[in-house]
Protein backbone atom coordinates (compact mmCIF):
# COMPACT_ATOMS: atom_id res chain seq x y z
CA UNK A 1 0.00 0.00 0.00
CA UNK A 2 2.81 2.60 0.22
CA UNK A 3 2.57 3.09 -3.72
CA UNK A 4 -0.86 4.17 -3.14
CA UNK A 5 -0.73 8.15 -3.25
CA UNK A 6 -2.41 10.21 -1.18
CA UNK A 7 -4.81 12.08 -3.70
CA UNK A 8 -6.29 8.69 -3.86
CA UNK A 9 -6.58 7.73 -0.43
CA UNK A 10 -8.08 11.18 0.19
CA UNK A 11 -10.47 10.80 -2.86
CA UNK A 12 -11.87 7.56 -1.63
CA UNK A 13 -12.74 9.41 1.94
CA UNK A 14 -14.42 12.29 0.22
CA UNK A 15 -16.90 10.04 -1.90
CA UNK A 16 -17.58 8.32 1.53
CA UNK A 17 -18.64 10.95 3.27
CA UNK A 18 -20.67 12.21 -0.01
CA UNK A 19 -22.37 9.22 0.04
CA UNK A 20 -22.94 9.15 3.71
CA UNK A 21 -23.91 12.71 4.37
CA UNK A 22 -25.87 13.55 1.40
CA UNK A 23 -28.38 10.35 1.37
CA UNK A 24 -29.75 9.89 -2.73
CA UNK A 25 -30.11 7.15 -4.26
CA UNK A 26 -31.80 3.96 -3.43
CA UNK A 27 -34.88 3.88 -1.36
CA UNK A 28 -34.75 0.97 1.41
CA UNK A 29 -37.58 -0.89 2.81
CA UNK A 30 -41.25 -0.31 2.80
CA UNK A 31 -41.69 -0.81 -0.96
CA UNK A 32 -45.52 -1.64 -0.15
CA UNK A 33 -46.09 1.51 1.72
CA UNK A 34 -44.04 3.42 -1.18
CA UNK A 35 -46.18 1.82 -4.17
CA UNK A 36 -49.88 2.63 -1.47
CA UNK A 37 -48.73 6.33 -1.81
CA UNK A 38 -47.55 6.26 -5.57
CA UNK A 39 -51.12 4.85 -6.99
CA UNK A 40 -52.52 7.36 -4.61
CA UNK A 41 -50.72 10.42 -6.43
CA UNK A 42 -51.17 8.60 -10.08
CA UNK A 43 -54.76 8.41 -9.76
CA UNK A 44 -54.86 11.99 -9.01
CA UNK A 45 -52.39 13.25 -12.20
CA UNK A 46 -53.75 10.33 -14.40
CA UNK A 47 -57.14 10.22 -13.62
CA UNK A 48 -58.11 13.85 -12.00
CA UNK A 49 -59.13 11.48 -8.90
CA UNK A 50 -59.07 13.76 -5.30
CA UNK A 51 -57.86 12.00 -3.04
CA UNK A 52 -56.61 12.62 0.73
CA UNK A 53 -54.13 10.32 2.90
CA UNK A 54 -51.60 10.51 6.19
CA UNK A 55 -48.52 8.83 6.20
CA UNK A 56 -47.73 8.28 9.99
CA UNK A 57 -44.14 6.86 11.78
CA UNK A 58 -41.64 7.46 13.99
CA UNK A 59 -39.61 10.40 13.41
CA UNK A 60 -36.96 9.25 11.11
CA UNK A 61 -38.76 6.30 9.79
CA UNK A 62 -38.18 7.28 6.22
CA UNK A 63 -42.19 9.16 5.74
CA UNK A 64 -40.40 12.24 4.03
CA UNK A 65 -37.64 9.77 2.04
CA UNK A 66 -40.76 7.94 1.06
CA UNK A 67 -42.53 10.49 -0.49
CA UNK A 68 -39.60 12.46 -2.06
CA UNK A 69 -39.19 9.01 -3.97
CA UNK A 70 -42.39 8.78 -4.91
CA UNK A 71 -42.74 12.20 -6.69
CA UNK A 72 -39.27 11.20 -8.40
CA UNK A 73 -40.29 8.56 -10.46
CA UNK A 74 -43.44 10.06 -10.80
CA UNK A 75 -41.54 12.97 -12.40
CA UNK A 76 -39.62 10.86 -14.49
CA UNK A 77 -42.53 10.74 -17.07
CA UNK A 78 -42.40 13.80 -19.52
CA UNK A 79 -45.68 14.83 -18.91
CA UNK A 80 -45.53 15.42 -14.84
CA UNK A 81 -44.83 18.83 -15.72
CA UNK A 82 -47.80 19.58 -17.48
CA UNK A 83 -49.72 17.59 -15.49
CA UNK A 84 -49.05 18.48 -11.93
CA UNK A 85 -48.10 20.67 -9.37
CA UNK A 86 -46.57 20.12 -5.97
CA UNK A 87 -47.15 22.66 -3.13
CA UNK A 88 -44.74 21.54 0.74
CA UNK A 89 -46.00 22.85 3.77
CA UNK A 90 -44.42 22.99 7.23
CA UNK A 91 -46.46 22.72 10.35
CA UNK A 92 -43.02 24.23 12.06
CA UNK A 93 -43.13 27.31 9.19
CA UNK A 94 -46.01 27.70 8.46
CA UNK A 95 -47.53 28.50 11.84
CA UNK A 96 -51.33 30.42 10.97
CA UNK A 97 -53.35 29.68 7.51
CA UNK A 98 -52.27 33.19 6.35
CA UNK A 99 -48.60 32.17 5.62
CA UNK A 100 -49.83 29.15 4.59
CA UNK A 101 -52.01 30.86 1.75
CA UNK A 102 -49.31 33.28 1.21
CA UNK A 103 -46.65 30.08 0.76
CA UNK A 104 -49.40 28.07 -1.62
CA UNK A 105 -49.67 31.15 -3.89
CA UNK A 106 -45.79 31.80 -4.34
CA UNK A 107 -45.45 27.57 -5.07
CA UNK A 108 -48.30 27.52 -7.59
CA UNK A 109 -47.08 30.61 -9.24
CA UNK A 110 -49.92 32.46 -9.15
CA UNK A 111 -48.80 35.94 -7.35
CA UNK A 112 -49.42 38.27 -10.20
CA UNK A 113 -53.20 36.59 -10.56
CA UNK A 114 -54.16 37.23 -7.27
CA UNK A 115 -52.62 40.63 -7.15
CA UNK A 116 -54.72 43.40 -5.04
CA UNK A 117 -57.77 41.19 -5.31
CA UNK A 118 -59.63 41.05 -1.84
CA UNK A 119 -61.17 37.65 -0.54
CA UNK A 120 -64.26 37.28 1.46
CA UNK A 121 -62.94 33.94 3.52
CA UNK A 122 -60.02 31.59 3.32
CA UNK A 123 -62.31 28.93 0.94
CA UNK A 124 -62.84 31.67 -1.72
CA UNK A 125 -59.07 32.76 -1.75
CA UNK A 126 -58.42 28.92 -2.17
CA UNK A 127 -61.05 28.36 -5.15
CA UNK A 128 -59.71 30.84 -7.02
CA UNK A 129 -56.08 29.78 -6.96
CA UNK A 130 -57.50 26.17 -8.18
CA UNK A 131 -59.31 27.78 -10.66
CA UNK A 132 -56.27 29.62 -11.82
CA UNK A 133 -54.77 25.90 -12.84
CA UNK A 134 -57.94 25.18 -15.39
CA UNK A 135 -57.14 25.27 -18.85
CA UNK A 136 -60.53 24.17 -20.28
CA UNK A 137 -62.64 21.55 -18.98
CA UNK A 138 -61.97 19.14 -16.07
CA UNK A 139 -59.56 16.56 -17.45
CA UNK A 140 -57.56 19.77 -18.56
CA UNK A 141 -57.04 21.34 -15.35
CA UNK A 142 -53.52 20.82 -13.58
CA UNK A 143 -53.75 18.86 -10.32
CA UNK A 144 -52.31 19.91 -6.76
CA UNK A 145 -50.52 17.66 -4.69
CA UNK A 146 -50.15 19.08 -1.46
CA UNK A 147 -47.42 17.53 1.14
CA UNK A 148 -48.19 18.52 4.76
CA UNK A 149 -45.14 17.88 6.54
CA UNK A 150 -45.87 18.19 10.63
CA UNK A 151 -49.58 17.55 9.82
CA UNK A 152 -50.33 17.42 13.38
CA UNK A 153 -49.36 21.16 13.70
CA UNK A 154 -51.59 22.64 11.12
CA UNK A 155 -54.76 20.84 13.58
CA UNK A 156 -53.47 23.46 16.04
CA UNK A 157 -54.95 26.17 13.44
CA UNK A 158 -57.67 28.45 14.13
CA UNK A 159 -60.80 26.52 13.65
CA UNK A 160 -58.45 24.72 11.18
CA UNK A 161 -59.66 26.21 8.02
CA UNK A 162 -56.84 25.05 6.33
CA UNK A 163 -57.32 21.68 6.72
CA UNK A 164 -60.88 22.26 6.08
CA UNK A 165 -60.92 23.67 2.81
CA UNK A 166 -58.21 21.23 1.19
CA UNK A 167 -59.95 17.77 2.49
CA UNK A 168 -63.13 19.66 1.07
CA UNK A 169 -61.67 20.12 -2.36
CA UNK A 170 -61.01 16.86 -1.90
CA UNK A 171 -63.84 15.35 -1.24
CA UNK A 172 -66.28 17.02 -3.24
CA UNK A 173 -63.73 16.88 -6.67
CA UNK A 174 -64.43 20.75 -6.90
CA UNK A 175 -60.17 20.53 -8.32
CA UNK A 176 -57.87 17.47 -8.78
CA UNK A 177 -56.21 17.84 -5.48
CA UNK A 178 -54.08 15.44 -3.63
CA UNK A 179 -53.64 16.18 0.59
CA UNK A 180 -50.64 13.97 1.73
CA UNK A 181 -49.97 14.82 5.86
CA UNK A 182 -46.76 13.43 7.65
CA UNK A 183 -46.96 13.05 11.05
CA UNK A 184 -45.59 11.11 13.81
CA UNK A 185 -48.64 11.16 16.24
CA UNK A 186 -50.53 7.90 15.83
CA UNK A 187 -53.82 9.64 17.58
CA UNK A 188 -53.16 12.41 14.72
CA UNK A 189 -57.21 11.74 13.47
CA UNK A 190 -58.54 12.53 17.03
CA UNK A 191 -56.96 15.90 16.88
CA UNK A 192 -59.31 16.62 13.63
CA UNK A 193 -62.67 18.54 14.50
CA UNK A 194 -65.71 16.62 13.33
CA UNK A 195 -66.24 18.85 10.52
CA UNK A 196 -62.84 18.16 8.88
CA UNK A 197 -62.57 14.51 9.79
CA UNK A 198 -65.66 13.90 7.85
CA UNK A 199 -64.27 15.03 4.67
CA UNK A 200 -61.15 12.94 5.08
CA UNK A 201 -60.49 9.86 3.87
CA UNK A 202 -59.02 8.09 6.32
CA UNK A 203 -56.42 6.46 4.40
CA UNK A 204 -53.71 5.75 6.53
CA UNK A 205 -50.06 4.47 5.36
CA UNK A 206 -48.09 3.30 8.75
CA UNK A 207 -43.99 3.78 8.11
CA UNK A 208 -42.84 1.73 11.10
CA UNK A 209 -39.25 -0.38 11.97
CA UNK A 210 -39.21 -3.72 11.30
CA UNK A 211 -40.92 -5.36 13.81
CA UNK A 212 -37.93 -8.22 13.28
CA UNK A 213 -34.99 -7.04 14.85
CA UNK A 214 -32.63 -9.23 13.16
CA UNK A 215 -33.77 -8.15 9.80
CA UNK A 216 -33.35 -4.61 10.81
CA UNK A 217 -29.70 -5.55 11.86
CA UNK A 218 -28.77 -7.14 8.75
CA UNK A 219 -30.50 -4.19 6.74
CA UNK A 220 -28.39 -1.95 8.58
CA UNK A 221 -25.28 -3.78 7.96
CA UNK A 222 -26.21 -4.03 4.33
CA UNK A 223 -26.43 -0.30 4.92
CA UNK A 224 -23.20 0.07 6.10
CA UNK A 225 -21.69 -2.50 3.31
CA UNK A 226 -23.36 0.09 0.75
CA UNK A 227 -22.00 3.44 2.14
CA UNK A 228 -18.35 2.56 2.78
CA UNK A 229 -17.58 0.41 -0.53
CA UNK A 230 -16.12 2.69 -3.43
CA UNK A 231 -17.34 2.04 -7.37
CA UNK A 232 -15.09 0.35 -9.97
CA UNK A 233 -15.97 3.84 -11.90
CA UNK A 234 -17.31 6.73 -12.61
CA UNK A 235 -19.37 7.10 -16.33
CA UNK A 236 -16.74 4.45 -17.46
CA UNK A 237 -13.74 6.73 -15.96
CA UNK A 238 -11.72 4.54 -13.86
CA UNK A 239 -10.85 6.54 -10.59
CA UNK A 240 -8.96 4.08 -8.35
CA UNK A 241 -6.06 2.08 -8.51
CA UNK A 242 -7.31 -1.34 -8.61
CA UNK A 243 -5.15 -2.49 -6.09
CA UNK A 244 -6.14 0.71 -3.63
CA UNK A 245 -10.15 -0.12 -4.49
CA UNK A 246 -9.69 -3.77 -4.14
CA UNK A 247 -8.07 -3.37 -0.44
CA UNK A 248 -10.57 -0.68 0.34
CA UNK A 249 -13.84 -2.99 -0.93
CA UNK A 250 -12.54 -5.55 0.93
CA UNK A 251 -12.24 -3.94 4.29
CA UNK A 252 -15.65 -2.88 4.28
CA UNK A 253 -16.74 -6.05 3.52
CA UNK A 254 -14.84 -7.46 6.29
CA UNK A 255 -16.25 -4.82 8.66
CA UNK A 256 -20.07 -5.54 8.43
CA UNK A 257 -18.99 -9.27 8.96
CA UNK A 258 -17.11 -7.97 12.48
CA UNK A 259 -18.60 -8.97 15.46
CA UNK A 260 -17.56 -5.65 17.26
CA UNK A 261 -19.25 -3.79 14.84
CA UNK A 262 -22.42 -6.26 14.85
CA UNK A 263 -22.10 -5.44 18.65
CA UNK A 264 -22.22 -1.88 18.00
CA UNK A 265 -24.84 -1.69 15.20
CA UNK A 266 -27.22 -3.87 17.63
CA UNK A 267 -26.78 -1.12 20.37
CA UNK A 268 -27.68 1.91 17.94
CA UNK A 269 -30.58 0.03 16.33
CA UNK A 270 -31.74 -0.51 20.11
CA UNK A 271 -31.54 3.48 20.53
CA UNK A 272 -32.43 4.57 17.64
CA UNK A 273 -33.80 2.69 14.43
CA UNK A 274 -33.28 6.09 12.36
CA UNK A 275 -31.18 5.51 9.06
CA UNK A 276 -30.50 9.28 9.61
CA UNK A 277 -28.52 8.56 13.14
CA UNK A 278 -26.85 5.93 12.05
CA UNK A 279 -25.63 7.94 8.71
CA UNK A 280 -25.02 10.93 11.74
CA UNK A 281 -22.67 7.69 13.73
CA UNK A 282 -20.65 6.66 10.80
CA UNK A 283 -19.77 10.36 9.48
CA UNK A 284 -17.94 10.66 13.20
CA UNK A 285 -16.17 7.13 12.30
CA UNK A 286 -15.04 7.78 9.15
CA UNK A 287 -13.81 11.39 10.22
CA UNK A 288 -10.98 9.43 11.77
CA UNK A 289 -9.53 8.45 8.29
CA UNK A 290 -6.64 9.84 6.67
CA UNK A 291 -3.69 8.93 4.61
CA UNK A 292 -1.60 8.05 7.75
CA UNK A 293 -5.07 5.94 8.57
CA UNK A 294 -6.58 4.64 5.40
CA UNK A 295 -8.83 1.50 6.29
CA UNK A 296 -11.69 1.38 9.21
CA UNK A 297 -11.21 -0.79 11.89
CA UNK A 298 -13.64 -2.01 14.42
CA UNK A 299 -11.94 0.05 17.39
CA UNK A 300 -12.52 2.91 15.32
CA UNK A 301 -16.51 2.24 15.47
CA UNK A 302 -16.20 1.15 19.13
CA UNK A 303 -14.34 4.58 20.38
CA UNK A 304 -16.95 6.34 18.48
CA UNK A 305 -19.85 4.83 20.34
CA UNK A 306 -18.32 4.91 23.77
CA UNK A 307 -18.12 8.36 23.02
CA UNK A 308 -21.46 9.44 21.94
CA UNK A 309 -23.00 6.68 24.63
CA UNK A 310 -21.30 8.50 27.47
CA UNK A 311 -22.92 10.16 30.36
CA UNK A 312 -23.26 13.82 29.43
CA UNK A 313 -22.14 14.96 32.90
CA UNK A 314 -19.38 12.48 33.21
CA UNK A 315 -17.94 14.05 29.80
CA UNK A 316 -18.45 17.57 31.98
CA UNK A 317 -16.70 16.31 34.34
CA UNK A 318 -13.83 14.83 33.06
CA UNK A 319 -13.14 18.74 31.10
CA UNK A 320 -12.82 19.85 35.08
CA UNK A 321 -9.22 21.55 36.35
CA UNK A 322 -7.51 19.76 38.90
CA UNK A 323 -8.79 22.68 41.49
CA UNK A 324 -12.69 21.68 40.09
CA UNK A 325 -12.52 18.30 40.48
CA UNK A 326 -11.40 18.55 44.28
CA UNK A 327 -14.08 20.65 44.80
CA UNK A 328 -16.58 18.38 42.61
CA UNK A 329 -15.26 15.41 45.16
CA UNK A 330 -15.55 17.82 48.08
CA UNK A 331 -19.36 17.76 46.99
CA UNK A 332 -19.39 14.21 46.50
CA UNK A 333 -18.21 13.57 50.00
CA UNK A 334 -19.96 15.66 51.92
CA UNK A 335 -23.43 14.41 50.30
CA UNK A 336 -22.98 11.24 50.52
CA UNK A 337 -22.20 11.56 54.76
CA UNK A 338 -25.15 14.18 54.98
CA UNK A 339 -27.78 12.18 52.60
CA UNK A 340 -28.42 14.50 49.78
CA UNK A 341 -28.64 17.78 51.97
CA UNK A 342 -27.32 20.94 50.33
CA UNK A 343 -24.22 22.84 50.70
CA UNK A 344 -22.38 25.78 50.43
CA UNK A 345 -19.18 26.88 49.53
CA UNK A 346 -17.81 26.98 53.34
CA UNK A 347 -18.78 23.39 53.54
CA UNK A 348 -17.44 22.40 50.91
CA UNK A 349 -14.40 24.67 51.77
CA UNK A 350 -13.97 22.72 54.61
CA UNK A 351 -13.88 19.54 53.36
CA UNK A 352 -11.17 20.71 50.80
CA UNK A 353 -8.73 21.62 53.57
CA UNK A 354 -10.06 18.89 55.65
CA UNK A 355 -8.43 16.56 52.18
CA UNK A 356 -4.85 18.82 51.84
CA UNK A 357 -4.06 18.81 55.55
CA UNK A 358 -3.80 15.53 55.29
CA UNK A 359 -2.08 14.62 52.75
CA UNK A 360 1.55 16.63 52.77
CA UNK A 361 1.75 16.30 48.67
CA UNK A 362 -1.39 17.69 48.32
CA UNK A 363 -1.05 21.55 46.92
CA UNK A 364 -3.48 24.11 48.73
CA UNK A 365 -4.74 26.73 46.41
CA UNK A 366 -6.22 30.14 47.45
CA UNK A 367 -9.25 30.83 48.65
CA UNK A 368 -10.24 33.33 46.38
CA UNK A 369 -9.22 30.49 43.60
CA UNK A 370 -11.40 27.75 45.25
CA UNK A 371 -13.99 30.63 45.00
CA UNK A 372 -13.71 31.21 41.19
CA UNK A 373 -13.64 27.55 40.86
CA UNK A 374 -16.98 27.12 42.64
CA UNK A 375 -19.11 29.64 41.04
CA UNK A 376 -17.79 27.91 37.65
CA UNK A 377 -19.28 24.58 38.78
CA UNK A 378 -22.66 26.48 39.49
CA UNK A 379 -22.42 28.00 36.05
CA UNK A 380 -21.87 24.76 34.66
CA UNK A 381 -24.85 23.34 36.73
CA UNK A 382 -22.76 21.10 38.27
CA UNK A 383 -24.53 22.44 41.43
CA UNK A 384 -27.27 24.64 41.26
CA UNK A 385 -28.47 27.29 44.46
CA UNK A 386 -31.52 26.79 45.93
CA UNK A 387 -34.34 29.84 46.20
CA UNK A 388 -33.12 32.08 49.42
CA UNK A 389 -36.95 33.05 50.35
CA UNK A 390 -36.00 36.60 49.46
CA UNK A 391 -33.20 36.60 52.43
CA UNK A 392 -29.78 38.71 51.21
CA UNK A 393 -27.01 35.75 51.68
CA UNK A 394 -23.25 36.50 50.98
CA UNK A 395 -22.67 34.07 48.10
CA UNK A 396 -19.99 31.94 49.93
CA UNK A 397 -23.22 30.96 52.65
CA UNK A 398 -25.72 30.28 49.53
CA UNK A 399 -26.91 26.53 49.39
CA UNK A 400 -27.09 24.50 46.29
CA UNK A 401 -27.64 21.00 45.27
CA UNK A 402 -25.23 19.20 44.04
CA UNK A 403 -26.33 16.93 40.54
CA UNK A 404 -23.54 14.42 40.12
CA UNK A 405 -24.53 10.85 41.73
CA UNK A 406 -21.17 9.27 43.33
CA UNK A 407 -21.22 6.78 40.26
CA UNK A 408 -20.62 9.74 37.96
CA UNK A 409 -17.95 11.07 40.01
CA UNK A 410 -15.97 7.92 40.47
CA UNK A 411 -16.57 7.32 36.74
CA UNK A 412 -15.27 10.66 36.08
CA UNK A 413 -11.98 9.75 38.10
CA UNK A 414 -10.96 6.57 36.55
CA UNK A 415 -11.27 8.48 33.11
CA UNK A 416 -8.80 11.63 34.27
CA UNK A 417 -6.38 8.86 36.24
CA UNK A 418 -3.77 9.80 33.95
CA UNK A 419 -3.86 13.66 34.83
CA UNK A 420 -4.70 13.27 38.52
CA UNK A 421 -2.49 12.92 41.03
CA UNK A 422 -2.47 9.15 43.06
CA UNK A 423 -3.84 11.12 46.83
CA UNK A 424 -7.09 12.89 44.83
CA UNK A 425 -7.67 9.46 42.93
CA UNK A 426 -7.35 7.57 46.24
CA UNK A 427 -9.49 10.12 47.97
CA UNK A 428 -12.37 10.08 45.22
CA UNK A 429 -12.66 6.40 45.61
CA UNK A 430 -11.93 5.92 49.24
CA UNK A 431 -15.42 5.54 51.88
CA UNK A 432 -12.86 7.21 54.48
CA UNK A 433 -14.73 10.57 53.73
Amino acid sequence: MNDISEEQILLGIYMVCEKIMLPSAVFRGHENEKTNVLTLLKRTIEFGESNSALIIGPRGSGKTTLVRHALRELRQAPSFDAQALVVRLDGRVHTDDHLALKQITRQLGLEAAVGDKVFRSFAENLTFLLECLKSGGRDTSKCVLFILEEFDLFCGHHNQTLLYNLFDVAQSAQAPVCVLGLTVRLDVVELLEKRVKSRFSHRQVFVLPPADKRAGLASRLGLLGDLLALPDDDGGVRLFDPVFLHCWNGSARQLAGDPEVRRVCKALCDVDESEAAFRTFLTQVVSKLSPQHPFLQASDFTEVYELISRDPLVNLLTGLSLVEICLVISMYHHTDIYDGEPLNFEMVLHRYMKFVSQNPSAEMAQRPVLLKAFEHLQKLEVVVPLVSGGREVLKEFQLHRFLATPDQVKRAVKMMDARLPTDVQQWALSSNH
